[in-house]
This record gives C-alpha cells, sequence and structure tokens, in this order.
C-alpha cells in the first residue's frame, strides 16, 4: 500500500513536486559541499604522504584502539542492560532508562567537566584512587572512559530495541526443547537481534572515534597518549595544515564506511522481520 507522500511523489502537482525537489538539492549541496571541498584538497599523493608523519600514526593508532577497546567494554556491560530493560519490569526502571541516555543530550565539555569532577585527582572517586598510587585523569584510560561515556547510549539503545522487538515464539520453543535460559539467549535470542546489536556497535565505535569535547576536558591533548584523531585535527590547524587534512579526509572515509554498514545491517535486519 502506497503511503500519501509516494502518491503525491507520483501524481502530486507540479509546484509541489519541484518545492519537494529543491528541499532535497539544497539539503545535499549543504551537506555535499563542505565534504567535496575537504576531499578536493587532500589529493591520494598527499594523503599517503601524511600517513607518515608521527602525529598522524600517532593518532590514528590510538583512536583506532581506543575506540575499538571502549566499543568491547561497552558490549560486554551494554548488552545484559539492554536485555534486562527491554524485557524485564523493575521498581525505577524509566529512571535507569534516562540515567542511561543522558550522555546522548549532554554536551561533550559538560561530559569531560563531570569525568573530571568525579575521577579526577581530587575528585570525588578519583581522591580515594590517588590514596593507592592511581590516576585516571590525563591517561590513555581516561580517553577511553570519556569515549565510553558518551557512546554507551547508542549501543545500549539499539540493542534495546532490537531485543524487545523479538518474536519470543522462538525463545519459547528452545525451552520447551530444554534449552537452559542461558543457552537460549546466545543460541536464539542473539542471532534474532544481531543485526541491530551490530549496528549499535558500528555506531558506538564511530561515536567513540570521533569524540572530542569530553576527551579533551578529561584527558588533555598530549600526542601518543591522549592525542585522539579529533584533538590532532584541532591541534595541527595551528601549524600543520596537511596533518589536519589527512585526518579529517580519514574520519571523513570511515563515517561513510560506517554509514554503509548501518544501512545494510538496518535493511537486513528489516528483511529479518
Amino acid at each position: 500500500m502506497t503511503t500519501t507522500m509516494e502518491r503525491i511523489c507520483r501524481r502530486g502537482n507540479l509546484p509541489l513536486r519541484i518545492l519537494i525537489a529543491i528541499l532535497v538539492v539544497l539539503a545535499v549541496l549543504f551537506i555535499g559541499i563542505p565534504i567535496a571541498a575537504l576531499l578536493l584538497q587532500v589529493p591520494p599523493d598527499l594523503l599517503l604522504a601524511s600517513l607518515q608523519d608521527p602525529v598522524v600514526l600517532d593518532a590514528l593508532c590510538l583512536s583506532l584502539v581506543t575506540a575499538s577497546t571502549s566499543t568491547l567494554i561497552v558490549i560486554c556491560f551494554g548488552t545484559p542492560i539492554a536485555y534486562i530493560n527491554a524485557r524485564c519490569r523493575y521498581p525505577g526502571k524509566k529512571i535507569i532508562d534516562t540515567i542511561t541516555d543522558i550522555p546522548v543530550v549532554l554536551p561533550p565539555a559538560v561530559a569531560g567537566l563531570a569525568l573530571l569532577l568525579a575521577f579526577g585527582r581530587r575528585g570525588l572517586v578519583g581522591q580515594y584512587l590517588n590514596l593507592y598510587g592511581i590516576e585516571i585523569a590525563f591517561t590513555t584510560i581516561a580517553v577511553i572512559m570519556a569515549q565510553i561515556f558518551v557512546a554507551s547510549p547508542f549501543y545500549i539503545r539499539q540493542a534495546r530495541t532490537s531485543f524487545a522487538g523479538i518474536n519470543r515464539v522462538y525463545e519459547h520453543a528452545a525451552r520447551t526443547l530444554g534449552a537452559t535460559p542461558f543457552k537460549t539467549f546466545f543460541s536464539v535470542t542473539v542471532p534474532l537481534a544481531i543485526a541491530g546489536i551490530l549496528s549499535g556497535a558500528v555506531m558506538t565505535f564511530a561515536r567513540a572515534l570521533g569524540e572530542f569535547g569530553a576527551t579533551i576536558m578529561f584527558a588533555g591533548n598530549l600526542q601518543g597518549k591522549t592525542q585522539t584523531m579529533p584533538l590532532a585535527i584541532y591541534g595541527a590547524l595551528q601549524g600543520d595544515m596537511d596533518a589536519s587534512l589527512a585526518l579529517a579526509v580519514i574520519l571523513v572515509i570511515i563515517s561513510f564506511a560506517v554509514i554503509i554498514v548501518i544501512k545494510v545491517l538496518t535493511e537486513k535486519e528489516g528483511a529479518d522481520t
């Protein structure tokens, strides 16, 4: 059954169709022109040459390692939370859901300041860790914590939606055949929700990779230690434009890859349901 908008696009009056076309073109140009301007500034030979720059290599390696680590941690801890919130009713559930969603709307700089006040040397928790010689702020661990803080809601929300959308008939069938709840979860529930789970994981990785505000507030901008690609772009703008452009193009390429993967997984999830 076609929707009203589809009928308008096919047989609607000409002025309305022209207006829709203009809006689409303006949106594409508004997004596409800046990206094209960036890509045209960095020919392939310059990009390859910039990859030999220690600043670019350090930032690229650190970003990939920390973003991957953050994503794995979020998957390990976020999957049970998402499943419980999708299936169980318990006191304070709405409060828990709200708390896990707060980082989505919280300004990154505020998130970084909050982490610093909590885990800094004189922070709410950090002051006690400091007694045992444990320092978190302005270390690589701080980068990972900042990425987890801002990116975890993207995975938890997507996984929660995927778990909630599963037809539980298959799980009940597995239980009647003698499967334990643990085995049912990993052999039935997770495979049915895998497209949404992977989509959430990819979005989490992308968000962690592009994190700037919370990282610079909580971890600083130390090359090889806390300087991720967004921070390196910001720092290189003051002296090494080629390095800044190379890192920016790498992030654009990764963003395109992320979008393609998410679209493929979303279409797969839609076909399975």
